[in-house]
């Protein structure tokens, strides 16, 4: 919404046509031999060409084999797991990944074992050998690469290869040697020192991811490029086209500036099969006729799109170098076809029922490795015993990794048995950083300067004053403020930090925390997001892997279903599949409606909070707002950051001497006290805290009755150590807040509680959610959400009668059952 960018009448309305330019289809046509005549590469290349092919084949035919038949070259093996296999696909692997070296980053499509194996070869070979020497001593401590060294004697480049396929061998069989400690598996392994990014098991999961990883090396000035490897069938996926949008937005090359300004370094790689598992995408289950035709819709630039012959890795090889100088000359993204075609099923229970043995065979008869053999023999770089003896020095290589592999002392597996925690000890890095980059962070003005900051320096930062009344709203330091004073505090320490969402810049958020960044940063650190929930968050984790911190914005909780895949999936899994090699700095703040109905004003905290690897919290007053921030942007977790939009202009009213104005934190996990009592305890999440502290001044006016308000702060982690305290003193506890009663975190709290002060009990406790409505308008709201007066009924119905209440809500045993009965 920059001004600068004025929507003229006059030209939208104006007449005219949009014209799309010819979109080049297999235009590639030299041969092997021609291309040595041009130099463009030598004999060897040509023969290391052939090598990784045939690699990338064995492979797959191995893990066939042990599939299908429980055996590999005579060794029996079991291999209860995934085996998503790429054989027919290795010219397209091996061109993508010809071109690049160890700084640029590739993520893997749901088949990748091909594209992991292509990147690493490619990277050993440009490597140096003392550099990977040092990648693979220091890599788990010299775990897998002394396993790679058994029985073995030759170069580092022999020993690199040898490594490689180890370490994604050992991986597979769930192996702790391998590279991501067998806990990322078949769809999921990757090697970050080779520029081999997470592939992944969702179809199309890392459209978005990629994007969000050739936004970090633009945005940190970092070299290289990124190749997103996805399926022609994920070109139906959500992730894909958010993350399209997401890597052509205009503002790119209008609005940012300086070496800022241009695309984003990344190659949008479609590995076009033609299937995906049994649906046939040309012809059935798409209507694009041929992927190449997606750029044209994107951007004017058709996203430089191509068709390319998978087949032949020379052809895939040509349109990187020629696409790389695109990307170079900051005019990405761009959009390669490569067509190909997977000999394999699906996965090997794959019987090909919806395809001929014709169709099949009409492919194996084009055979990449054997055509590319034949153009090799043409052109005098080998003679077919050379091809013979390549493929005699792969299989046995193959069977040596094999054998190390599966050996169960050499390559043993996780013992949960012996420490049934190792796993558990995964989920949170639990780390402590003031920054993930060196830089100088780039601003506008100085901190002081910025007219947020002075207008908030002039506020009182308690909201009650000396005479004990409380202070104008207009001159109350507020909630908003708080988290305000945390982000951009955060952005003066970190140059890493971005932040972006839904009308985030210029408007300064939907709510009014971001008023005054967008003075103090430049375009490049906090912009405006599409309307595209999913790859707000799908690019965060991909910046946020690479090594950046990130905080995206979901306008509304209720748009956390637009990107669940993204939040419940992605997010939350990364640093445990990867064996902790990643780390995922990525705080997402979501606001909590109300006012707005049914799609606009539901609470979801429970959702996040049910995801194993996600922190969740949800603040209800400044100081807590302030300093929970703080934590979260220190740590390198994900936290899922809760805000009631019911409290933004809330002032503190707790914390003694107000909000401080240095910098401080309030660990995750830590509830907090906020009025003491002696008869009854009340736990709130988020919001409701305020009509908790309502409830309990009516039971002490009218019922003589203490109550000891908590309020969590977060859910997850959870300390129950002062709510059990607590318990132990009033015997009763209340458990409340704005999410629907079933299913929610609230009885995850009441079953912790039962549990662990039963005999301190004089009650049950009592959970107190939202109706299990559809949230209604704003003027039915007080008979949704908890209000005051519920606490007040429910305390005489389920803990204890109050002489002379009289309820106005039925809170009886035979409701509760009539409600469950019918659903509501």
């Amino acid at each position: 919404m920059p001004k600068s960018q004025l929507v003229e009448p006059k030209f939208l309305r104006k007449a005219g046509e949009i014209t799309f330019a010819p979109i080049p289809v297999n235009r590639y046509n030299k041969t092997a031999t021609e291309e040595l005549q041009s130099k463009n590469f030598t004999k060897d290349d040509l023969r290391r060409i052939y090598h990784d092919m045939v690699v990338i084949r064995e492979f797959e035919t191995m893990l066939n084999l042990v599939k299908t038949t429980g055996a590999y070259e005579g060794v029996p093996y079991n291999n209860p797991g995934p085996a998503h296999l790429s054989a027919g696909q290795e010219a397209a692997a091996v061109g993508m990944a010809y071109t690049l070296d160890a700084n640029d980053f590739i993520f893997g499509s749901h088949r990748s074992h091909g594209e992991i194996l292509a990147k690493g070869l490619r990277a050993i070979e440009l490597l140096d050998d003392r550099e990977l020497e040092k990648i693979m001593d220091e890599f788990w401590g010299g775990a897998t690469v002394s396993v790679a060294k058994k029985g073995f004697t030759g170069t580092t480049k022999q020993l690199g290869r040898r490594f490689l396929l180890y370490g994604a061998m050992a991986e597979i069989f769930a192996r702790i040697t391998g590279f991501n400690k067998g806990l990322g598996g078949s769809m999921h392994t990757f090697f970050t020192p080779f520029g081999i990014y997470p592939n992944n098991a969702i179809v199309g999961g890392s459209g978005d991811i990629a994007v969000g990883a050739a936004l970090y090396k633009k945005v940190n000035r970092k070299s290289g490029i990124v190749v997103a490897n996805i399926g022609d069938a994920s070109m139906a996926c959500g992730p894909v086209w958010e993350g399209l949008v997401f890597a052509t937005m205009d503002q790119y090359r209008q609005l940012w500036e300086g070496d800022m300004k241009g695309g984003l370094p990344l190659i949008v790689n479609i590995m076009n099969n033609s299937y995906g598992m049994g649906g046939q995408t040309r012809g059935e289950t798409m209507g694009y006729d041929f992927a190449a035709r997606i750029g044209a819709g994107v951007n004017p630039e058709q996203m430089h799109s191509e068709r390319v012959d998978g087949y032949n890795p020379l052809a895939v090889i040509e349109a990187y170098r020629r696409k790389r100088k695109i990307l170079e000359e900051k005019n990405g993204p761009v959009l390669l076809d490569v067509v190909t075609y997977r000999i394999s099923g699906h996965s090997p229970s794959d019987s090909s029922s919806y395809r001929t043995k014709e169709e099949i065979d009409a492919w194996a008869a084009e055979d990449c490795i054997v055509a590319f053999g034949k153009q090799l023999v043409e052109a005098g770089v080998a003679t077919q015993s050379d091809l013979d003896a390549t493929w005699k020095d792969v299989k046995t290589l193959m069977l040596d990794i094999f054998k190390l592999s599966i050996d169960d002392a050499l390559s043993p597996r996780m013992d949960l048995s012996k420490n049934p925690e190792s796993l558990g000890a995964m989920t949170f890095s639990n780390r402590s950083v003031d920054s993930l980059s060196n830089a100088t962070p780039e601003v506008n003005h100085p901190m002081s300067e910025n007219p947020r900051v002075q207008q908030i320096a002039k506020k009182e930062r308690f909201a009650i004053g000396k005479d004990g009344k409380p202070v104008s709203k207009m001159k109350q330091y507020q909630l908003r403020d708080g988290i305000f004073e945390a982000i951009i505090d955060r952005f003066y320490k970190d140059a890493s930090l971005i932040a972006y969402g839904e009308d985030n810049r210029d408007w300064g958020g939907a709510f009014a925390v971001y008023r005054g960044l967008t003075e103090a940063l430049p375009y490049h650190r906090f912009f405006n997001a599409p309307i595209s929930e999913a790859s707000i968050v799908g690019s965060a984790i991909g910046y946020a892997m690479c090594g950046g911190r990130v905080i995206p914005e979901i306008m509304y909780c209720d748009f956390l279903g637009r990107c669940g895949d993204e939040v419940f999936n992605q997010l939350p899994k990364w640093q445990a599949m990867s064996g902790n090699v990643l780390r995922m700095p990525v705080v997402v703040r979501v606001s909590v409606g109300s006012k707005y109905g049914a799609q606009h004003s539901q609470d979801w905290t429970s959702l996040a909070a049910h995801i194993p690897g996600l922190k969740v919290v949800f603040p209800a007053t400044p100081y807590d707002a302030k300093g929970l921030m703080n934590a979260a942007l220190q740590g390198t977790d994900p936290v899922i950051f809760f805000e009631s939009q019911r409290i933004y202009d809330v002032g503190e009213q707790f914390h003694e001497g107000g909000v401080p104005k240095g910098y401080y934190e309030i660990p995750l996990g830590e509830p907090d006290v906020k009025r003491e009592g002696s008869d009854v305890t009340i736990l709130t999440i988020g919001a409701t805290l305020y009509r908790a502290l309502d409830a309990a001044r009516i039971l002490e006016e009218k019922y003589g009755m203490s109550a000891e308000v908590i309020d969590a702060r977060s859910l997850v982690p959870f300390c129950y150590d002062k709510v059990l305290a607590s318990v132990k003193k009033t015997g009763r506890i209340i458990i409340s807040g704005d999410a629907s009663s079933r299913g929610s975190f609230l009885n995850d709290l009441a079953r912790n509680v039962t549990e662990l002060a039963f005999d301190y009990l004089d009650a049950p406790p009592v959970v107190l959610g939202s109706r299990n409505w559809i949230t209604p308008c704003y003027e039915l709201e007080s008979a949704f959400f908890p209000q005051p007066e519920w606490f007040i009924d429910v305390i005489h119905e389920k803990i204890v009668p109050l002489k002379g209440h009289i309820p106005a809500c039925n809170f009886t045993e035979a409701e509760q059952i009539r409600r469950a009965k019918e659903g509501v």
